[in-house]
């Protein structure tokens, strides 16, 4: 029988959303920023229209992320967000509700799945599928998951980093932490602050953290010039940052997700110890592109880390995947 409503996937990111639709591949991939009309609860712009406004709205529009360490942090606006989406792929005269699947991250309380459920079917969806992020990474990185040997994945992106060893399609062990690009990007502005007594914004320190940001310190040093607001002054003011600064400014978030690789690795069973060992770690996610950050895996883990192709792209393609095989994946799936 000839299934007339479409199949969506959604990669719900604290920085960026990206939907996937079956037969189409990724139709959209915008950051999770939302401008809404606070007069009438209608959403003015989604995505880099809104972000764009961050800052910089009147009294009667409120631009916001609703996503907050990987979990929803503002139900209403999410809901709106997603309804967005689903209105904007099915068309809105869509007679036909989607089947949708959204990726959560491993960590997550049942609450905050719920959550995560009950935002999608009010946003319109049909029937509502959630899969853990990191088994969705490893299918979308082409990980074969299916086989009876352990793969290790590594998913970091805005707001939450996980770590999670898969075998015979399921999650064996998984850790994360709400620690990941933003962050890093707080880090950076705080050292700014407390070093420089300059007063930088969050697209100002990811600037910073894109162009000379790197988990280990470079042979030759980079430099950038910052603008930003004196703190004793109140005047605009530039300053030099090297990468070596910016270096000590990202140490301590990077340690925490270190850490948290190290505790899923003590955790995993002999068995599937090997197969990592020989098998390396997969690095999916925006944040998994920074500079030397596979480097840094390799010499506090001594497992071999390597970044996965298109990296941002991972959780979607594998929402992707699994929609096309849905009976194949089902038992890898939660339904609330």
């Amino acid at each position: 029988m000839i299934s007339l409503s479409k199949k969506v996937g959604i990669d719900l990111g604290t920085a960026n959303s990206l939907v996937y639709v079956a037969g189409e591949g990724v139709v959209m991939s915008e950051p999770t920023v939302v401008a809404v009309g606070l007069d009438d609860d209608k959403v003015v712009a989604v995505g880099d229209e809104a972000k764009e406004m961050l800052g910089r709205t009147p009294g009667n529009i409120m631009a916001s992320r609703p996503m907050r360490d990987g979990v929803i942090a503002d139900y209403r606006v999410t809901e709106a967000m997603l309804r967005y989406f689903l209105q904007k792929v099915s068309g809105r005269g869509g007679l036909f509700k989607p089947e949708v699947l959204v990726s959560v991250p491993a960590g997550v309380t049942q609450v905050e799945r719920r959550a995560v459920y009950n935002a999608t079917v009010s946003a319109g969806a049909r029937t509502v599928y959630m899969i853990d992020e990191p088994l969705a990474a490893a299918i979308g990185a082409g990980v074969p998951i299916g086989e009876p040997s352990g793969n290790m994945v590594m998913s970091m992106g805005g707001g939450s980093s996980e770590a999670a060893v898969i075998s015979l399609g399921g999650v064996v062990v998984s850790r994360g932490v709400r620690v990941a690009g933003n962050r890093i990007d707080e880090a950076i502005a705080s050292y700014i602050r407390r070093k420089h007594n300059l007063v930088v914004g969050e697209q100002t320190a990811e600037a910073i953290k894109l162009k000379i940001g790197s988990a280990i310190s470079l042979k030759k040093d980079e430099v950038m010039e910052v603008k930003g607001r004196d703190s004793v002054a109140g005047l605009p003011r530039n300053v030099e940052i090297t990468s070596r600064e910016v270096t000590e400014a990202i140490a301590q978030p990077l340690g925490k997700v270190i850490e948290m690789i190290k505790r899923v690795l003590e955790e995993v069973p002999p068995e599937l110890s090997s197969d990592i060992i020989d098998k390396g770690i997969v690095m999916t996610g925006g944040t998994a592109q920074l500079r030397n950050l596979d480097r840094l895996i390799t010499e506090q883990t001594n497992v071999p880390a390597y970044v996965a192709e298109e990296p941002m792209l991972c959780v979607v393609k594998g929402t992707g995947v699994v929609l096309e095989n849905l009976d194949l994946y089902k038992r890898s799936l939660s339904t609330r």
